[in-house]
């Protein structure tokens, strides 16, 4: 279970910002073993129905920076952050890439204008 302390977490003013100007972006946190960020890091940036995310390059980043869990973020645009078959199946590729490595997925977590979605919440995680 996540817990971050309160002085550790950004606002996510990012989200927003991309979301009215209808950008996509992926970010990542990247935590440490005592689940402090190490760094939050923009993966990609997309239009405003596609997003590519590279499981290897997610990992990759992970074990350069030392990190021991991360957290997937990322917006949605149309404003509706209800998870997509595309963004269950690469959270799922990642989660099964990264385990084994002694790098743990946290949550993944859709941000949109109506709210945001959890994947831990939502048992898909």
């Amino acid at each position: 279970m996540l817990h971050a302390t309160r002085r550790s977490w950004k606002t996510p003013s990012w989200c927003w910002r991309c979301t009215v100007a209808g950008l996509s972006e992926f970010r990542i946190l990247f935590l440490d073993k005592r689940n402090q960020i190490i760094a939050d890091e923009v993966q990609q940036t997309g239009t405003v129905d596609h997003t590519p995310v590279y499981v290897r390059e997610v990992v990759k980043r992970a074990l350069e920076l030392s990190a021991t869990a991360i957290v997937l973020v990322h917006n949605q645009p149309s404003g509706d952050p209800t998870p997509s078959r595309a963004d269950i199946e690469m959270t799922r590729q990642i989660v099964a890439a990264a385990k084994p490595l002694g790098v743990l997925v946290h949550d993944h977590i859709i941000v949109g204008k109506q709210g945001h979605a959890s994947f831990r919440g939502l048992g898909l995680i």
